[in-house]
């Protein structure tokens, strides 16, 4: 055993598929350069320090959510940190609120920092094991996108496999990068909660819901050629579309129209709601990188934060 171990978990935004994927329909997501940092040391008694920079309310609206994840993490690995505590330590530069892929990055990361402190050497498919068992923690039945773009980064095509098995992980090459905004509406969700919420309205309204997934999955299959042949125009038409669709299952709110207006008018091409929804982060499509930072003066100028990347990378 070393005497301290550290690992990386990347944030994430999706492009398409939020709340879809979770039903089987593929999903087009990014890991993006901003992280969560774990490190790991033996101690007297087990504590976790979290320093990461966070909206205000995340991490006591998160702190169930943290506590099952710890846990799933945990007892999938057989770690009993009774017998021998540690210290775990997060920080880094992702800024953790609902949409970022938060709670994946940090599962990611401290699976990597107990496989560097215990000296298992595991690779990348058995983290994002570990991860997809931490996501368990914070949604219930998940997709495994948000722990696949923490372990792998890059620009993923992923169907989760409904029957059990492996899901499909398709990494998708660009011609070039793309240059985003991530706004951040300042709301914090939990997560299984509007998970469980869609589900209900799906149930009750099944003809609706139909619909609304037979269009999604219409178009997804386009995103992913208009990714991969440079269609900037028509990436941002489908980006639209599918923010209309997550407007129709009620996970938009009315700070994320804001941005979305605001970002239109400066010139980003398309905008909408990435993760969870109802809060968290809208992601903006700004060509350019004079758009980009027009986009992000204005966003900030009406009082939100924002996070200007890239995908693709």
């Amino acid at each position: 055993m070393k005497d301290k171990g550290t690992g990386a978990g990347f944030g994430k935004t999706i492009l398409f598929g939020e709340h879809f994927v979770v039903y089987g329909l593929p999903g087009i997501a990014s890991g993006i350069g901003d992280r969560t940092i774990a490190e790991i040391e033996p101690a007297e008694k087990y504590e976790l320090i979290d320093n990461r920079p966070a909206t205000p309310d995340y991490k006591q609206k998160k702190k169930g959510e943290m506590e099952r994840s710890m846990k799933m993490i945990l007892d999938f690995m057989r770690i009993d940190v009774e017998k021998n505590p540690v210290k775990i330590t997060l920080s880094g530069n992702l800024y953790c609120t609902s949409g970022v892929g938060a709670s994946a990055a940090m599962a990611t990361s401290i699976a990597r920092a107990f496989s560097d402190l215990y000296e298992l050497n595991l690779n990348d498919e058995q983290i994002n094991r570990i991860s997809y068992e931490g996501e368990k923690g914070t949604v219930g039945t998940h997709s495994g996108l948000d722990n696949t773009c923490a372990t792998f980064g890059g620009l993923i095509w992923f169907i989760k496999n409904l029957e059990g098995g492996e899901n499909t992980i398709e990494h998708i090459d660009l011609k070039e990068p793309i240059d985003i905004v991530l706004a951040n509406t300042g709301i914090s969700q939990d997560t299984k909660e509007v998970v469980m919420d869609v589900k209900s309205n799906k149930e009750a309204e099944p003809e609706k819901y139909e619909r609304i997934f037979r269009d999604y999955e219409a178009f997804v299959h386009e995103a992913r050629s208009a990714l991969e042949g440079g269609d900037f125009d028509r990436l941002a038409q489908l980006i639209d579309r599918n923010h209309e669709l997550l407007r129709e299952i009620t996970v938009s709110c009315k700070e994320a129209e804001e941005i979305i207006t605001a970002a239109k008018e400066n010139g980003a091409t398309a905008g909408k709601i990435t993760g969870t929804g109802r809060g968290g982060y809208v992601i903006l499509l700004t060509p350019r990188k004079d758009i980009q930072d027009r986009v992000a003066k204005a966003i900030e100028a009406k009082g939100y934060k924002t996070m200007k990347t890239t995908i693709g990378y």
